[in-house]
């Protein structure tokens, strides 16, 4: 297993709160956007001092979660209790006044995201519901509900299929959603994922999808058309979601035959790599190879170096984990081979609430805690 580091990281000020969110801008490396339950949101450039470049006090309440405008970076969402507030940095003032304002969520919202046409928000909220936001017309669109049973703390638009997004939730589902037709076409349930897949599942934390990750359009070359979900029982699912669809398709016709589990080359069933019975391919990375023993709260896929090779997490447990997920096929996932697969394992001095990913300089990991400092950490 990896060992753990203590690293020295960076440290920047600006908040008065708790740190809960953080961003990087794909056009400018250098560039940081952080927002906290003080309301604010701070604007770090990596080549300054370690203080904000702008400070933006946009809320009485905490901002919850925060994304660009895709394609036009000096453009903010930030979601503040039940409310979505849209700024424009280059419009600096004293006194923020949001160019648009959404109030469609009837509970706070966990996660707001915008789409890679810069055309649709999406907004998962403690109702269990998605509003998804038509931005050009300034409008809702839909309201995906009937789904989640419970909290539904995050969701993703899928950068290969335009009118779909995939959420998660407290309720321990995994939801893809059609979102013009406003209904899931495939759930994954993972209190049962684990029966199913043949691995052996814990018996007291439940397996809630706290947070998801999918690849960047720009990433799609390199990688498979997957989802990463991080669990509260501390481990990380990669399901391949066209595979996962193809089984869905393909569930009347294989009801009629038994499926089987896969098999290591001695015969046995594999721990850390499996199918379910429809076929469909999935990765589990756990305590067993080094993983979390709490929540994992956040979850991305690398912008820096060959952008998306490594599956960064950071838990409850204090730890921050780099993944060379891609390996996984390659070396078997076998106990002997585990060092290849965990590749850093970072102590951190609070809970992680949200990283991200930037090589400005050097290859840079920002975490987001329990404190009123973010931390920046060099992985190179």
């Amino acid at each position: 297993m990896a060992e753990k580091l203590k690293l020295k990281p960076r440290r920047l000020k600006g908040h008065g709160d708790s740190t809960t969110c953080c961003i990087a801008s794909r056009q400018r490396s250098h560039l940081i956007v952080t927002s906290g339950d003080d309301g604010r949101v701070c604007w770090f450039d990596l080549r300054c001092p370690d203080v904000p470049q702008l400070v933006m006090d946009v809320s009485v309440e905490p901002v919850s979660s925060l994304c660009f405008k895709s394609g036009m970076e000096d453009m903010v969402y930030v979601s503040s209790g039940k409310e979505i507030k849209c700024f424009d940095v280059r419009l600096a003032t004293a006194q923020w006044k949001p160019l648009e304002n959404y109030n469609y969520n009837k509970e706070e919202i966990n996660k707001v995201v915008c789409n890679s046409k810069a055309t649709f928000l999406a907004a998962a909220d403690d109702n269990g519901e998605v509003k998804i936001i038509d931005i050009r017309q300034q409008c809702l669109y839909k309201t995906l509900r009937a789904g989640h049973t419970s909290i539904c703390s995050t969701v993703e638009f899928l950068p290969w299929r335009s009118w779909e997004v995939i959420s998660g939730g407290l309720d321990s589902m995994l939801m893809l959603w059609d979102f013009s037709k406003g209904r899931p076409y495939k759930v994954v349930d993972f209190a049962t994922f684990d029966v199913s897949s043949g691995i052996a599942g814990r018996c007291v934390n439940p397996a809630f999808v706290h947070a998801i990750a999918v690849p960047e359009v720009d990433m799609l070359d390199k990688l498979d058309k997957i989802c990463a979900v991080a669990r509260g029982d501390g481990a990380i699912n990669v399901i391949d979601i066209e595979t996962e669809m193809a089984a869905t398709r393909s569930k009347s016709s294989s009801n009629s035959r038994k499926g089987s589990h896969s098999k290591s080359k001695d015969g046995s069933s594999s721990s850390n790599t499996d199918a379910d019975q429809n076929g469909a391919k999935r990765l589990h990375l756990d305590y067993t190879l080094g993983g979390h023993t709490a929540a994992i709260s956040c979850l991305a896929f690398s912008l820096f170096g060959e952008r998306g090779k490594f599956l960064i997490s950071g838990g409850n447990d204090k730890m921050v984990k780099v993944w060379n997920w891609s390996r996984y096929p390659d070396v078997g996932l076998s106990d002997g081979n585990s060092n290849d697969i965990l590749l850093l394992n970072i102590e951190v001095p609070r809970k992680v609430n949200w990283l991200c990913t930037t090589s400005a300089d050097t290859d840079n990991l920002v975490v987001c805690d329990t404190s009123k400092v973010v931390k920046v950490y060099s992985v190179t």
